[in-house]
């Protein structure tokens, strides 16, 4: 407190120094101050207008500058129009000259072109790019070109289909890589049926235009066509039978595609394995009762051969032997007896044929079976992804109609089976009929 007091008066002393001098105390005193401050005033009014007009100046400077740019780009751009005119009347000119000089030639340039492009895609996928490669690639050049081809580019056009429809026609062997069956990449001989067929080493080959390799066919043709291709291979001059794919390997490549014959008999199912069991059931049975009744008719006939001597192991020697064993007159009881012996001779000769003749009439049913539930799965398949993909509906559709190829070619020959067992046991017991009747007769009239 004692310090603050001493500043607080010095403070006070100090604000009225100042206002006693900014107060004038005379009327001189007071007029000094206006013309001083007048004085300062015009001063800065002076310097302010000098920088107005200095500003004023370089505004103007720069103004006359982006005239004069301005003048400078529109005349440029008068001498650009002007020259443009006299570019589309020189290009005119130079146009109507060219159409005046071609003539008829551009109808021919176009042709050219349209038939290089036709060429190009017929070269990628022929078969003789596998040997000599790379010929697609300026077929691609020129039909893409702007300018017109001259004589040196319509020459080599000439050139290389002459040498397409030459090569058609011509077996060459050459050394090339092969994709086998394994995946591995080998160099091998290669022999090639113009453009129709490449083999090597007797399996067909097919050409991948993409990758310009040759890859041997996963599933090979019939077991006579590659004989033909590896007699085809082995043979150096002369003549050699041969067939071709007019198709250009589509064919081939189908027949990749195509099932066997075991997986066409899986996509039966459950219930195709069902009918082939069922079909060799029966065909064990007719088996079984073919040598059974061949060995009884070969006995048979050594009985009726030797008469007298009545063997027991045959159906006609046990009979005539229950026939004589009769002492007898009544004829009636003589008959009952040998139809007896007759009746249980039947069960031998007869048995298993039921079975054969149901098994037949069942394995249609099985394949119609299958046909229903194989169209079940196909709708299904409908139901949910629709019609769009074919390949979803070839399960269902493969499966109905397998099991009724399997039902069919199961029934037809069981019938005809049955028939022919049927008709040897028939055989069998009309000889009986007859020689026992025989016997009836035989002692009918001794008596």
């Amino acid at each position: 407190m004692r310090l603050l007091r001493p500043l607080l008066v010095m403070c006070s002393l100090l604000v009225a120094t100042m206002a006693a001098a900014d107060h004038p105390s005379t009327l001189d005193h007071m007029l000094r101050q206006v013309k001083e401050a007048n004085s300062r005033e015009a001063a800065l009014r002076a310097e302010r207008e000098q920088g107005f007009l200095h500003a004023k100046a370089d505004r103007e400077q720069l103004l006359t500058e982006q005239r004069e740019r301005v003048a400078g780009a529109r005349a440029r751009g008068a001498a650009l129009k002007q020259q443009f005119e006299t570019n589309e009347r020189e290009l005119q000119a130079l146009e109507a000259d060219l159409q005046a000089s071609s003539g008829n030639l551009g109808e021919l340039f176009g042709t050219v072109r349209q038939v290089a492009n036709d060429l190009q895609a017929l070269m990628h996928d022929s078969l003789v790019s596998a040997q000599l490669p790379g010929r697609a690639d300026w077929f691609d050049t020129l039909a893409t070109s702007r300018k017109l081809p001259d004589i040196t580019e319509l020459e080599r056009l000439w050139l290389l289909m002459q040498q397409e429809i030459s090569e058609s026609g011509q077996v060459v062997s050459f050394a090339a890589d092969v994709v086998g069956a394994d995946g591995l990449t080998a160099s091998r001989p290669v022999t090639r049926v113009g453009v129709f067929n490449a083999v090597s080493g007797g399996r067909f080959l097919s050409y991948l235009p993409d990758s310009g390799q040759l890859v041997e066919l996963s599933r090979q043709p019939e077991r006579r066509y590659r004989a033909l291709a590896d007699s085809l291979t082995q043979r150096s001059q002369g003549y050699a039978p041969m067939i071709i794919d007019p198709t250009r390997g589509a064919l081939l490549g189908l027949l990749v595609q195509a099932p066997t014959l075991m997986e066409r008999l899986h996509q039966g199912g459950i219930i195709g394995y069902i009918i082939i069991a069922l079909a060799a059931l029966g065909l064990l049975i007719v088996v079984q009762r073919l040598v059974y009744l061949g060995l009884v008719q070969r006995r048979v006939r050594c009985q009726l051969a030797d008469p007298e001597s009545l063997c027991d192991d045959n159906p006609l020697g046990r009979v005539l032997a229950a026939g004589k064993a009769l002492h007898a007159d009544d004829i009636e009881t003589l008959e009952m007896q040998l139809d007896e012996a007759i009746l249980r001779e039947l069960p031998r000769l007869t048995r298993g044929h039921s079975l054969v003749k149901l098994l037949a009439a069942v394995a249609p049913l099985l394949g119609l079976l299958g046909t229903v539930t194989g169209m079940i799965l196909t709708f299904q398949s409908i139901s949910l992804f629709g019609t769009g993909d074919p390949k979803l509906m070839a399960s269902g559709i493969s499966q109905a109609l397998v099991t009724t190829g399997l039902g069919l070619s199961v029934a037809i020959p069981l019938l005809f089976l049955h028939s022919l067992v049927a008709s040897r046991s028939r055989v069998l017991i009309q000889i009986l009929d007859q020689q026992s009747a025989a016997l009836v007769v035989g002692r009918n009239g001794a008596g």
